[in-house]
């Protein structure tokens, strides 16, 4: 519990930031610390130098089938895991800067009661289905229980791959299921031309055994009920809230395709019990099953700021005043997959209890981010990982900024090491660096490290960068409000051009000195606050660098965004530190030293695979155009065969035609790559 927790405050904007929690059983790489957390992390930081109230809540995703076959894999207890996976995460985000108000757990009283309370009203509201159905049974006298999907292993019936799950097969992408549909059994259809399968021979991943099929019971959530008011809520939330478009586009498709009732529990030790003494619900039914990741995973959210503001105290209702309140905007951060839980599960859950939530203002989502035209892969050792990075020993801040100048808002974008460089080495030390560095290093070399009096010379140039820069800043706030954190970090980009531009325009130098000092007083003392304009705004993107700027002017590192730039903040005679580099340069070489380091190998297979499939397809389509112009050859030729001859010459051009030697070398290679692809 917070000390003195964050509150929202009466007539205060009120902001409540999530990122979604990352599941504790795999080290994050860079799409995962873009997708959800950098970026939350980017928009809580301008939020709080906007001067808004707000929290910023995250924390690890701990329950679910995949913690626990995970926790089997490496022979421990799933708290044993999650603990090991949990300080690990903490460790790579604190690396990254990440400044979260709390980042918790969700294995905690708190979220037991929290998600009880809700299943407890959905219930009593008639939101919740019963049904009976066929599951996987271990009869092994040492397990003696129903199997959640991923403890079942086999082949797939699709492509034949025998590491396949009973959920799906990894291989080849299919869903699956454990048992072959018993209206399927004896059909004679191809698996593959249904696009799902099943698992054959299929086996209990804890001891081998192959289960049998017996019935039992789940609990499903009706969002089939809910859907109207699920729709309602949607259109007018995603409009008022801007939301990303294609988290606009995932939530309409599913609710276009019809709202069913989705399963809300599993056959797994490790989670959220099933509350007793429900009316109409058997205990002994359900006292060895728990509640599906994606039922309660949400509700995360809601417990984990409960620890923050109300701690040991389970009766605790702080967390109210930020979940249960219509003076909170809701600002939620993650990756496309996770869209459909946010917009449809969760929201239904909350309406469905009939109590006044807070539910989601907006929702930032992004696509994918690739690794050198390849995908991540930790087991083939394929790009960089959140453990990763700090080896290259290249700083944070600079990789805040090449991920967050990347983040996929609107399509799937590329991690590249030569544009890794480039970014440090261009946009970084030749722009913003050099801006610093040439105004600081003078006012320390000419004035002292003091600011000079920049009051005694005014000119329309001076005048018009000042509008200039506040038409930027009013820019950049309207972007970051938006969270098109790209269009941002432009912005920031725009404006320290502007800066340059400011000293190049004025030819900053010692002529300008001894010449005309009242107007180079000027220059230095309007381009210092201009500097100091941009530690502040720099501040959510690179925070180390921002405190860097902020001591070499000799200022407290404390960043506050305004709505319109107050260009003498630092006044004349005030102290300046010492200039350090912002930035330095990092050397060519390194793009294959570490292209290399993190799966060159590997990504050069896979570009390969790439360029033989595409190549193959080239030549298909060549086959299939030759093969019809062929045709169409072999049809003229029996039309006029059909025809009376007119001339003997006739015949013997058509036939010249068909024996050509180039249709025949064409013909010939053709054949000779079918032969080959094959």
């Amino acid at each position: 519990m917070a000390t003195d927790p964050i509150l929202p405050v009466e007539g205060k904007r009120n902001v409540l930031i999530t990122s979604a929690l990352p599941y504790v059983n795999n080290v994050p790489h860079l799409g995962n610390v873009i997708g959800s957390v950098l970026s939350a992390d980017v928009f809580s930081r301008w939020s709080k130098a906007r001067g808004f109230q707000t929290l910023f809540v995250c924390g690890s995703d701990e329950y679910g089938t995949a913690t626990e076959t995970k926790a089997l894999e490496e022979g421990v207890s799933p708290e044993e895991l999650c603990k090991k996976y949990h300080a690990l995460h903490k460790g790579i985000y604190d690396w990254f800067l990440i400044d979260f108000d709390i980042f918790g757990r969700t294995p905690t009283e708190h979220q037991t009661k929290i998600t009880q309370d809700i299943f407890r009203k959905l219930w009593d509201n008639g939101y919740i289905l019963e049904r009976e159905e066929f599951q996987p049974f271990c009869a092994h006298e040492a397990h003696n229980t129903f199997l959640a999907d991923r403890f079942v292993e086999g082949d797939c019936s699709i492509c034949g791959d025998n590491g396949a799950r009973g959920d799906q097969c990894d291989k080849c992408g299919n869903l699956l299921d454990p048992f072959q549909p018993e209206s399927e059994v004896g059909s004679p259809d191809d698996a593959a031309a249904k696009g799902t399968g099943w698992l054959v021979n299929p086996r209990c991943k804890v001891d081998g055994t192959t289960p049998e099929r017996r019935k039992t019971k789940h609990l499903y959530l009706r969002l089939d009920a809910l859907g109207d008011e699920i729709k309602a809520w949607f259109l007018q939330a995603s409009k008022k809230g801007s939301w990303s478009s294609n988290c606009i586009q995932i939530t309409d498709s599913w609710i276009q395709k019809g709202l069913l009732p989705r399963a809300i529990t599993r056959d797994l030790k490790w989670g959220t019990a099933i509350p007793k003494g429900l009316k109409g619900l058997d205990d002994d039914e359900y006292a060895n099953k728990v509640f599906y990741v994606w039922f309660d995973a949400c509700i995360g959210y809601v417990s984990i700021t409960a620890n923050y503001t109300d701690g040991q105290n389970a009766d605790g209702k702080l967390w109210e005043k930020w979940w249960k309140s219509d003076n909170v905007d809701l600002i939620q951060f993650m990756g496309k997959d996770n869209v459909p839980f946010h917009t449809i599960v969760f929201p239904g859950s909350q309406i469905g209890t009939r109590d006044q939530w807070t539910k989601v203002h907006k929702l930032s989502t992004t696509e994918y981010l690739n690794y050198e035209e390849s995908k991540f892969s930790k087991s083939k050792g394929v790009g960089v990982f959140g453990n990763n990075a700090k080896d290259t020993g290249i700083e944070p801040n600079v990789w805040r900024y090449y991920l967050l100048s990347r983040r996929p808002e609107t399509a799937d974008s590329e991690f590249k090491w030569t544009e890794f460089v480039d970014a440090n080495n261009n946009d970084l030390l030749k722009n913003l660096g050099n801006f610093n560095q040439r105004v600081v290093k003078f006012c320390q070399a000419k004035y002292d490290s003091t600011v000079p009096d920049y009051t005694k010379y005014t000119s329309e140039g001076l005048d018009a960068h000042v509008k200039e820069v506040n038409a930027l800043l009013k820019e950049y706030n309207t972007h970051m409000d938006a969270t098109k954190l790209r269009a941002g970090l432009q912005t920031i980009l725009a404006i320290s051009s502007v800066g340059n531009k400011l000293l190049q325009d004025n030819k900053l130098d010692n002529r300008l000195l001894t010449e005309e000092p009242d107007r180079c007083a000027a220059v230095i003392g309007l381009a210092l606050n201009h500097i100091s304009l941009l530690a502040s705004i720099l501040a959510p993107y690179m925070p180390g660098t921002s405190v860097n700027i902020f001591e070499q002017l000799g200022l407290e590192p404390q960043p506050s965004i305004p709505d319109t730039w107050a260009n003498d903040s630092l006044k004349p005679g005030h102290r300046l530190g010492t200039p350090k580099l912002l930035f330095t340069q990092i050397p060519a070489a390194k793009v294959e030293e570490w292209r290399e380091a993190y799966g060159g190998e590997e990504v050069r297979k896979a570009k390969e695979l790439a360029a033989k499939k595409a190549e193959e397809k080239r030549l298909a389509k060549e086959r299939e155009k030759e093969k019809k112009r062929l045709k169409k050859l072999a049809a003229a030729q029996a039309k006029e065969n059909a025809a009376p001859a007119a001339t003997g010459s006739v015949e013997s051009a058509e036939k010249k035609e068909m024996a050509d030697p180039a249709i025949e070398q064409v013909t010939e290679a053709i054949a000779k790559a079918d032969i080959h692809t094959s």
